[in-house]
């Protein structure tokens, strides 16, 4: 279908294309757009959506246990760092006493 005579008819095609393409990415972008537009909708009402909403609530779930996670995890290295204080002092105690 290409006229070596018209160079203009490939541009043409080229610039359809492209358009095409951008109305795709349009159309993506619109319906990401709604989206997002209903998950803020349903947050500030407090009303639940469904699914999306359902995420966050789990990231918020699994958010607060890595807090209490992390919380757990200082207490056990302060537990363990006054474990080896106290293996050091009665090293210390057999090194004053004379005991190898």
């Amino acid at each position: 279908m290409s006229n070596p005579e018209r160079p203009d008819l490939k541009a043409f095609q080229e610039l359809q294309f492209l358009i095409y393409q951008v109305g795709e990415e349009l159309a993506a972008f619109r319906k990401r757009a709604l989206t997002a537009e209903q998950r803020l909708k349903a947050i500030a009402t407090g009303a639940p959506v469904g699914a999306p909403l359902a995420a966050e609530e789990r990231v918020a779930q699994l958010e607060a246990e890595n807090a209490r996670l992390r919380e757990r995890l200082g207490a056990a290295e302060a537990q363990v760092a006054r474990m080896l204080d106290q293996v050091r002092f009665l090293r210390q105690q057999h090194v004053l006493e004379g005991e190898p």
